[in-house]
């Protein structure tokens, strides 16, 4: 699973939501216009793990799932979510689930999150409690998962 970096998560939810909604005949939930609400849930979700990243840049420390960081990135949205690029991942794939506006897309999404929370979030937090050991358990206590 460590090949697997989320943002090939994320693009492989991607393709499978529109695939599947594509291919599977299924009722819509959401109909035009209003499914062009998640317009506005992709481009923040986007924003937000821009955002995030180029943090990550600024202070030269490791975004990689895999990879050690350096610095303990407490400041801006990791004021308000410990989580801020899965986050935004989640709302760019809430985005597309409304504008699809197909149930299949709804349950990728909550794979999606799934995965995350179970995989990649328990992974990366016991790495960090054993890089940063106390700073990173007072800013868990402090900050919630994901909002």
């Amino acid at each position: 699973m460590k090949k697997l970096i989320p943002p090939f998560l994320l693009f492989i939810c991607l393709l499978l939501m529109v695939a599947a909604s594509l291919l599977i005949p299924q009722p819509h939930f959401i109909n035009p216009p209003w499914h062009l609400t998640g317009l506005t849930l992709l481009a923040a979700g986007a924003a937000m793990a821009i955002w995030t990243s180029r943090k990550f840049r600024q202070r030269n420390t490791a975004i990689h799932t895999f990879r050690a960081p350096g610095t303990l990135v407490t400041d801006g949205l990791f004021r308000f979510s410990r989580n801020p690029v899965y986050l935004g991942f989640s709302m760019i794939l809430a985005g597309v689930t409304l504008l699809l506006g197909v149930p299949s897309s709804l349950y990728i999404l909550l794979l999606f999150i799934l995965i995350t929370d179970r995989w990649y979030i328990r992974y990366e937090e016991q790495e960090m409690e054993k890089i940063f050991g106390d700073a990173y358990r007072l800013y868990k206590a402090r900050v919630r998962r994901w909002l």
